[in-house]
C-alpha cells in the first residue's frame, strides 16, 4: 500500500476551531479537512437537518415533472413507475409506487430483465405500457441516453419523464421532464445524488404541492439511505442528510421488507451494515431471479407475507454467493493462462459466465490485481461487460474512447457497464489496454491508504472515540478517520488468527502508553514484522471491541510497516 498523509490545515484554522467548538486538535483538524471550519458549519455537519435540504424545483425541469404528474392523476391515467434491477433502481421504483398508492391507485410498477432486456428501458418495457395502456412512464436510475426509446414512446402515445444521476450523451431524451443534475444547463445546488435520491427529489416536489411537509417524508428514507450506501455515492451534503435520517428510520421504524432482512440481527446498523447485509441481498434478486421480487419486498406490508418473501431473496443471495466465487476463480485462472499479470488492464470473457454477478466479480478481480478491469460474458447476440476501476483512475472516459468498437456504454466514474459484437472483443481489449497503459498515472495501480492525522496512543481516550462516532454516517466523501503511529511494539503476544492464520492479532504499546489491542484482517503475512518486539508503524482506524461484557477500544489495523 501507498502511506498518504494528508496535508495538515493552517495552523491558524486549527487555532479557532478548538476556540469556537472546544474540542482538541485532532478533532479541529479532521473536521476542517471535511469542510468544516466554523462554528454553524460544525452544527449543520454534527446535527445534519432536514431544513438544509434543497428546493426539489431548483432543479431543471421539476415543474414540467410535476405539472405532467398532476395532469395525469386529474385524468385518470395509468402511470407505470420504470426503474433498473440494481439496488439503486429497485429502491427508488419501491420509494415512487408506495408514495403514489398513498394517494392514487392508477400505477405499477415494472423492473426490466437484465437477460433478456438487459440496463435501462427497454423497447419491451415500452411495449408492456402501451399493450396495457400506460400513458406515463416514469424512469428511474435510467433513461438518460435512452433517446431512441423515449422517440419510440412518444410514437405510441407514451410520455416519458426520466429521473437518472448517470452522465448524459451528445443528446438528451425529448422526454416531458429530465431530472438529471449532471446535466451541463442544471442549476441545482447539489449533483450527486442517487437515482433514488433524484426520485426522491421528485416526491419532495409533488408534496410540497400537496401541503405535505419534509416531515411527512421521512418514512421513506430507510430506501433512500439503502441507494445511497449501496451505489457508493459522496455521502456528503444532501446524501449525508438523507443518509443520516435514512439510518434513523432503518434502525427504528423500517418498513416491513426492510425489517424482514434485518430481523435476526440485534444491533444498530451502520452504513457499512446496509452495504454488506441489507444491499447485497436486494441486489441478489436482480442477479439471480428478477429485480421484481426486490421490489415486491420492498413494497410489502404484510409482515408474513415479507418474511416469506426475505426468506426467498436470501436464498438468491446464497446462490449468488456461491456463483460470484466459482466465477472470480475461473477469471484469475484465465488471467495466469494467458500471462496477463503484467499488464495494465484486466479483460477476461468466458460465454458461460452469469451475467448477474459480473460486475461483483470485475470488483473482486480490482482487489486482486488492482487495475482497472472488464469482466465480459455472452448476452443474447452480443458481449456485455462490467467496469471497475482503481482509485483516481475515470474507467468511464477510457471506455469512452474505445467508443469506436462499442455498441453502448454507460456509467460512472469507478462503475461502467458495455455492449459489444463478439468479433470486436480483441479490438476491444487491445485498445482499452492501450488507452489505459498510455493515460493512467501508474501511482494509481498501487491501493492507497489516505492518512488524516499521525497520533499518540496518549491521544486515544473515550471521549475522541466519543466524538469520532458522531462523524457518521461515514462513505466516500467523509470516510472513517484514518490515524498512523509509528515506534510501536507488540507486548509479545501477536500472532495469527482465523483460518490459516490469514488475520493478524496483536497488543500494542506505544511510549509509556497503556496497551491497546489490534486485528488486521488479510495482515497475517506480516507477523514476522512484530515479533521478538521490533519497532513498527500502523495505519487504522479506531472501534469498539466487545467481549465477555467488557467493551475497549481497539486498533482496525490497515497496514503495517
Amino acid at each position: 500500500m501507498r502511506w498518504t498523509i494528508k496535508p495538515k490545515p493552517n495552523r491558524q484554522d486549527i487555532d479557532c476551531l478548538m476556540r469556537e467548538l472546544n474540542v482538541d486538535e485532532i478533532i479541529a483538524t479532521l473536521l476542517i479537512q471535511r469542510g468544516v471550519k466554523n462554528f454553524e458549519e460544525a452544527k449543520m455537519f454534527f446535527r445534519p437537518s432536514l431544513t438544509h435540504l434543497h428546493d426539489p424545483f431548483l432543479m431543471k425541469d421539476m415543474d414540467k415533472a410535476v405539472e405532467r404528474i398532476e395532469h395525469a392523476i386529474k385524468q385518470g391515467e395509468n402511470i407505470l413507475i420504470y426503474g433498473d434491477y440494481d439496488v439503486d433502481g429497485t429502491t427508488a421504483v419501491s420509494l415512487m409506487y408506495s408514495y403514489f398508492l398513498s394517494f392514487y391507485p392508477n400505477v405499477a410498477t415494472y423492473i426490466p430483465d437484465r437477460y433478456e432486456e438487459g440496463y435501462g428501458i427497454s423497447f419491451q418495457g415500452i411495449d408492456f405500457a402501451h399493450d396495457n395502456e400506460f400513458s406515463l412512464i416514469i424512469a428511474l436510475d435510467c433513461g438518460i441516453k435512452a433517446v431512441d426509446k423515449v422517440l419510440y414512446a412518444k410514437e405510441k402515445g407514451i410520455d416519458f419523464i426520466i429521473c437518472d444521476h448517470h452522465r448524459p450523451g451528445k443528446n438528451i431524451p425529448e422526454a416531458i421532464a429530465v431530472l438529471d443534475p449532471k446535466q451541463d444547463d442544471c442549476s441545482y445546488p447539489y449533483d450527486e445524488l442517487c437515482g433514488c435520491g433524484v426520485g426522491f427529489k421528485l416526491i419532495q416536489a409533488l408534496s410540497a404541492k400537496n401541503g405535505q411537509t419534509i416531515e411527512d417524508l421521512i418514512p421513506y428514507l430507510d430506501l433512500v439511505a439503502t441507494a445511497i450506501a449501496s451505489d457508493i455515492v459522496p455521502i456528503t451534503g444532501e446524501n449525508r442528510i438523507l443518509a443520516f435520517y435514512g439510518l434513523q428510520v432503518i434502525n427504528s421504524q423500517p418498513r416491513t421488507g426492510i425489517a424482514a432482512i434485518t430481523k435476526p440481527l440485534k444491533k444498530k446498523l451502520t452504513i457499512t451494515d446496509v452495504v454488506f447485509i441489507i444491499a447485497p441481498r436486494i441486489n441478489a434478486a436482480g442477479r439471480m431471479k428478477h429485480g421484481q421480487h426486490a421490489v415486491r419486498l420492498l413494497t410489502e406490508t404484510n409482515v408474513n407475507t415479507a418474511v416469506k418473501f426475505a426468506e426467498e431473496i436470501e436464498e438468491f443471495n446464497s446462490d449468488r454467493k456461491n456463483l460470484d466465487q466459482l466465477i472470480t476463480n475461473e477469471a484469475l485462472q484465465q488471467i495466469l493462462d494467458n500471462k496477463e499479470e503484467e499488464k495494465y488492464t484486466t479483460v477476461v470473457y468466458n460465454q458461460k459466465w452469469h451475467k448477474g454477478v459480473i460486475g461483483i466479480v470485475a470488483s473482486r478481480l480490482t482487489e486482486t490485481y488492482y487495475r482497472p478491469t472488464l469482466v465480459f460474458t455472452k448476452s443474447g447476440e452480443k458481449l456485455a461487460a462490467s467496469a471497475r476501476s482503481v482509485k483516481g483512475f475515470d474507467v468511464y472516459n477510457a471506455i469512452e474512447a474505445c467508443a469506436d468498437v462499442i455498441e453502448q456504454f454507460g456509467g460512472h466514474k469507478y462503475a461502467a457497464g458495455l455492449t459489444l459484437r463478439e468479433e470486436k472483443y480483441e479490438d476491444f481489449k487491445q485498445k482499452f489496454e492501450a488507452v489505459v497503459s498510455s493515460s493512467i498515472d501508474k501511482n494509481l495501480l498501487t491501493p492507497e491508504v489516505m492518512i488524516d492525522a499521525e497520533i499518540d496512543f496518549e491521544q486515544i481516550t473515550p471521549r475522541l472515540y466519543r466524538i469520532l462516532k458522531q462523524f457518521a454516517p461515514f462513505g466516500p466523501g467523509n470516510m472513517t478517520p484514518v490515524f498512523m503511529t509509528n515506534n510501536l511494539h507488540d507486548t509479545g503476544y501477536g500472532r495469527g488468527v482465523g483460518e490459516g492464520e490469514k488475520h493478524l492479532k496483536v497488543t500494542v504499546i506505544h511510549n509509556l502508553s497503556n496497551p491497546i489491542g489490534g486485528i488486521g484482517f488479510n495482515l497475517g503475512n506480516k507477523l514476522p514484522l512484530v515479533k521478538d518486539k521490533k519497532p513498527f508503524s500502523a495505519v487504522y482506524t479506531l472501534e469498539e471491541n466487545e467481549w465477555n461484557g467488557n467493551v475497549s477500544l481497539q486498533l482496525k489495523i490497515k497496514d503495517i510497516r
